[in-house]
């Protein structure tokens, strides 16, 4: 029993890295996003001839400065994408983990009763605690990373229409992360986020400490 505590600490300190490069991986994509936000914004002016003043008399410099522009634009696509590929491999991980931690007291030898998987042992989380917090990690940053890939689809289609007050509500869905609570919010969607947050919060502190 005290073995398999031991494997699950392990896992969960493992896990505490891949936060933190999910973290550091949010963080660059929100930049490359109002990036992209910004030369979208600026197509529809680009577009417009009346906005070269004196320099419509440059031959070709319409066409030019738009082609730049869609250069930069697929350029910072290209990196989204690879961005998100790194977020694939975190939830990919943590998939494996959350079946890793199920083998654990279900499979072989280690296979557990229920009693034993509901019994604390001094102050640190019980098994099914670790059980449920492995699979609720995984369960969020995979419908995390699905709402990611379907924002930036939609941004791409954008591109072709722009609106300020779509790019605008994009990019805040993207920066809210709606999938993982946080400590904000006062609904009462936000505050059963929240409690879910601190009972994980609770089994990653004390299976780490």
């Amino acid at each position: 029993m005290e073995a398999i505590v031991k494997k699950y600490q392990q896992k969960f300190r493992k896990i505490k890295e891949e936060m933190n490069r999910w973290d550091e991986l949010q963080f660059r994509l929100v930049s490359q996003f109002r990036n992209a936000c910004s030369v979208i914004e600026r197509l529809p002016v680009i577009q417009d001839s009346k906005n070269f003043g004196n320099l419509k008399s440059v031959g070709g410099i319409e066409v030019a400065v738009l082609r730049k522009q869609m250069e930069s634009l697929q350029t910072i696509l290209l990196s989204m994408k690879k961005t998100l590929e790194d977020f694939h491999g975190i939830v990919l991980y943590l998939e494996k983990i959350h079946r890793d931690g199920r083998q654990l007291v279900k499979g072989g030898s280690n296979q557990l009763t229920v009693v034993q998987l509901h019994q604390r042992m001094g102050v640190k989380p019980r098994l099914a605690d670790c059980i449920d917090g492995l699979m609720l990690l995984s369960d969020m940053h995979n419908s995390e990373y699905l709402l990611k890939l379907s924002l930036v689809s939609a941004l791409s289609t954008l591109a072709l229409k722009p609106s300020t007050s779509d790019l605008g509500s994009l990019q805040q869905l993207l920066v809210d992360q709606p999938n993982i609570p946080r400590e904000e919010g006062c609904g009462r969607s936000e505050l059963m986020g929240k409690a879910k947050w601190h009972v994980l919060g609770y089994i990653l502190y004390d299976m780490i400490s």
